[in-house]
């Protein structure tokens, strides 16, 4: 195959590995991306490229190579190392904000609300918050998976009200 011959194939399927792009990443500047990292790649690495097979198989594995290469990249870009005695991984999705006297005197007014609301509301709304599901704390509460899921919205409903200067 020449090379006027695997570029004119290589742009024939730009418009599918353009789609395959937008479902790996979606996003359309990402898929932009990931589709031009993978013609370059193609490019690069043509005489690896062996003629009796599927050119089109070969680009689809380069481009979901590329993107679970990069993928990694990123989840490695955003692991924090521990080196205290026993070592941890830790995976830092949003950036910490530090506690400022502001922060600190909202969280005290927001806790104090959740305090006021009353038991039949502040428990399961508690309890839903520390992270049970719905059929633990109906089980834990002992009362219908209804009535846990009613109570929390009140108590959310109460929570919204009181705290219309935190929005």
């Amino acid at each position: 195959m020449t090379a006027i011959e695997f570029n004119q194939q290589l742009i024939s399927y730009q418009n599918p590995l353009k789609y395959f792009a937008l479902k790996l990443t979606s996003d359309n500047e990402d898929a932009e991306d990931l589709l031009q990292e993978t013609f370059l790649k193609a490019l690069k690495y043509k005489d690896k490229f062996q003629e009796a097979t599927n050119l089109k198989a070969w680009l689809y594995t380069i481009m979901k190579n590329t993107f679970i290469n990069n993928y990694r990249r990123n989840v490695r870009k955003r692991t924090i190392m521990d080196n205290t005695d026993d070592d941890y991984f830790v995976n830092s999705t949003k950036k910490v904000s530090p506690v400022t006297p502001d922060s600190e005197y909202n969280h005290k007014d927001i806790l104090k609300t959740v305090e006021s609301l009353n038991d039949e509301c502040k428990i399961p709304f508690q309890m839903h918050f520390d992270g049970y599901k719905y059929k633990e704390i109906a089980d834990e509460l002992n009362m219908p998976i209804g009535t846990v899921k009613s109570r929390i919205f009140l108590a959310r409903k109460k929570l919204t009200d009181a705290l219309k200067d935190f929005a």
